[in-house]
């Protein structure tokens, strides 16, 4: 039976149309999806996020243990800092893809806040167990205790700061701070941008989260679904473990990997064959990106691309693009195959169908 979210109930009282969501009961829209995409895209949309993985790390190695194994700059953040980041193994192939948070806890302490793919979060805690040797590293899965929302779209820091009744400061993405709601549902409001809008991450304890909902929501927030998220993350060209990266996928091939990777952090698991890809060639040999579908509906995940009968690429994602009203999708494509403009065709179950290289992200 799928986990419920702490917002439930609040959600359901709202006409929330429930789907499963990585083994999380999830509102997948509220009766009107196009509404509330229009919704995100002039206000602000709010989306219970609650399935995330969450990792909390202690103790005062676990800035080094996660730079020994990331592909980012962890030991360096600040407090108050984060990144986007990946675990590899020796071959640079991804095996979890992740955002990292310097925070501190209630009592003081520093602590590293990892984020992955919902469900994800048992799996992390082993990977990061089976290289914990003498650290002084405390390792625990927090993904059942906090609730997330994610309130994205232009007007997004008014509504938060309305709800707040203060002004926030403009947050890098991934920058990161507390702040309190009411009189005692106190947050940790984190900027990140997935879904190509104006975005943040707000976590807190189950037990504050519907009070939460209630004052963004009252402030302006719009509920909005799970099909809405997925229609904007394609439409941003955000990659997301499952269905554009798996554990075979060279971490440079992914669409976020220049921001998420650092060439001057020192020695971590899979940067030998990263720093070849960067000297031997200059580039690698397949590069994530958008595409428009021209005639048909959206690709199945899995489709091969073909150019003048030669197989270049892969779909891994794809969507009804209300902007562009056709169809976008998100490919893994062969190098020489990857100007914006160049046409060639998806195999699918009905024939092929005719599509452009849009680069990244798809739809601005």
């Amino acid at each position: 039976m799928p986990q419920q979210s702490p917002l439930q109930d609040i959600s359901a009282a709202a006409g929330a149309v429930f789907a499963d969501a990585a083994g999380w009961s999830l509102p997948a829209h509220y009766g009107n999806p196009e509404g509330e995409y229009q919704a995100v895209l002039t206000g602000a949309g709010l989306f219970d996020y609650s399935h995330a993985a969450k990792v909390e790390l202690g103790g005062l190695d676990a800035p080094m243990f996660l730079g020994n194994l990331s592909t980012n700059d962890v030991k360096n953040l600040p407090l108050g800092g984060g990144c986007e980041a990946y675990f590899c193994d020796a071959r640079g192939k991804v095996q979890f893809q992740t955002w990292i948070y310097h925070l501190k806890l209630g009592d003081g302490r520093h602590a590293m806040w990892v984020e992955t793919t919902p469900r994800r979060a048992t799996e992390l805690v082993k990977y990061l167990d089976r290289y914990l040797i003498s650290e002084r590293v405390e390792i625990a899965d927090r993904t059942a205790d906090f609730a997330q929302l994610r309130l994205a779209g232009p007007t997004a820091k008014t509504v938060l700061e309305k709800a707040l009744g203060d002004q926030l400061p403009d947050l890098p993405e991934f920058g990161h701070m507390e702040r309190t709601f009411g009189a005692n549902a106190t947050c940790a409001i984190r900027r990140h941008d997935p879904l190509g809008l104006p975005g943040f991450d707000l976590i807190c304890r189950n037990d504050r989260a519907e009070g939460v909902w209630r004052m963004l929501t009252a402030a302006g927030a719009v509920p909005a679904g799970l099909v809405t998220h997925e229609v904007l993350r394609v439409e941003a060209g955000t990659p997301v473990f499952g269905p554009d990266i798996d554990e075979n996928r060279f971490v440079m091939e992914v669409g976020n990997a220049p921001r998420a990777v650092s060439y001057s952090k020192g020695c971590f698991l899979g940067q030998e064959p990263i720093v070849m890809a960067r000297d031997r060639a200059g580039h690698v040999n397949r590069a994530f990106l958008g595409l428009k579908v021209l005639e048909g509906g959206p690709l199945p995940a899995g489709a091969k691309v073909f150019r003048d009968g030669q197989e270049v690429g892969l779909i891994t994602s794809s969507t009804q693009s209300p902007r562009l009203g056709v169809p976008v999708a998100l490919a893994y494509l062969r190098w020489k195959h990857q100007d914006v403009g160049t046409r060639m065709e998806a195999e699918t179950p009905v024939g092929r169908q005719p599509v452009e290289v849009l680069g990244l992200p798809p739809v601005r």
